[in-house]
């Protein structure tokens, strides 16, 4: 995706970013990086191409998040992990000309209608996933988690965390740091609850 970068095609973003993808013309996209046609047309033979190309970046960038915490040392806490979470998603969506989790966002949607994309974002994703595995295996090792924890469950539970943080970004509004350790504090203890363990097994009233 080098290319991107030498040829101005990163551009794209904006448009993409403020319109989405299919309202986004491929003239307003050829507008956006300020070269001929025949020139963006050297490179992709279709916007269909310049779509997957574009949605496949945003994935990678909230894979880079992911990434970026195992360079932390030392291993940062749980709770140092989700504040780092939260500041990252600020820091990636305060840009003043485009947003990369709306990318994100929508390469969501478009992976449902293009199999070849949603190939492509699931790869993504499981290799994000992994790199996820790899930080909670950390936390075992410091003795954050016992030696016998489920690190697949927690790292699970720390991926989805972060798309919600999207999802709600976009839809209601930002959720603090300080919130959200509270609210996975105050849900854990009671999951963890033995009380709160016995009421989920009973059978709900209708």
């Amino acid at each position: 995706m080098s290319y991107f970068r030498s040829t101005g095609l990163c551009s794209r973003w904006f448009s993409f970013s403020r319109d989405g993808f299919h309202a986004t013309s491929i003239e307003d996209v050829i507008a956006a990086t300020g070269m001929s046609s025949s020139a963006v047309y050297r490179y992709f033979g279709s916007k269909e191409e310049i779509i997957r190309a574009s949605a496949e970046i945003g994935v990678a960038r909230v894979r880079e998040i992911f990434v970026a915490l195992l360079d932390h040392q030392p291993c940062p806490t749980p709770a140092e992990t989700l504040t780092l979470l939260v500041d990252e998603l600020h820091r990636r969506t305060d840009h003043p000309d485009y947003d990369m989790t709306r990318i994100a966002l929508q390469t969501w949607a478009e992976a449902l209608r293009d199999p070849v994309l949603h190939d492509h974002a699931r790869t993504a994703y499981l290799d994000a996933l992994d790199h996820v595995s790899r930080l909670v295996a950390c936390w075992r090792d410091a003795g954050f988690l016992g030696p016998d924890a489920d690190t697949d469950a927690v790292a699970v539970t720390v991926f989805s965390l972060m798309h919600g943080l999207i999802v709600i970004h976009h839809l209601v509004d930002d959720v603090p740091a300080d919130q959200l350790l509270a609210g996975v504090t105050l849900l854990g203890d009671a999951v963890a609850d033995p009380r709160a363990r016995a009421a989920s097994a009973r059978p709900l009233a209708h």
